[in-house]
């Protein structure tokens, strides 16, 4: 079943409640939060905006690639151009990067504070065209509301 905006409401209410005064403690806490609410996903993650490129950070799922460079794969294609991807079929998305061969779609937020980058919220599930305009939506609200309410450190 399709998630619905009442859905997305309800969850921000707990991505909310939440989030620490800790970076690493908020991200750990959300990306499990995410990963129980979110049906069909079998990967939930940040990868952080370090030295120029994301550097993998708290996630749920396997063990996923730990260093993707700028413009490379769904998330560096995300993270460049500062907006949202979500793509239908990763198989046919030209320069995806495998890390879990079981994910079929994917559906990537940037987290931006301001003009600065903190990185990008990645999410994968095994389904074919998972995510649709209202996850899309709900998770770009529940990305903004991470990027201003956690005291970022000046360098990741």
């Amino acid at each position: 079943m399709k998630s619905n905006s009442e859905f997305y409401r309800s969850l921000a209410l707990e991505v909310k409640a939440l989030i620490d005064e800790d970076w690493i403690t908020s991200l750990a806490n959300l990306s499990a939060l995410l990963k129980q609410n979110l049906k069909d996903t079998n990967w939930i993650g940040f990868y952080l905006y370090k030295n120029e490129e994301l550097v993998l950070g708290p996630f749920q799922g396997l063990p996923a690639c730990t260093r993707i460079k700028m413009g490379r794969g769904v998330c560096g294609k995300s993270a460049e151009s500062r907006k949202s991807l979500r793509v239908r079929d990763v198989h046919e998305f030209v320069d995806h990067i495998v890390c879990d061969s079981n994910s079929r779609s994917e559906l990537v937020v940037p987290l931006l504070k301001g003009d600065r980058l903190i990185g990008v919220l990645d999410l994968d599930s095994p389904l074919i065209d998972r995510f649709d305009s209202i996850d899309q939506s709900g998770i770009e609200n529940i990305a903004e509301m991470i990027s201003m309410n956690i005291a970022w450190p000046d360098r990741l």
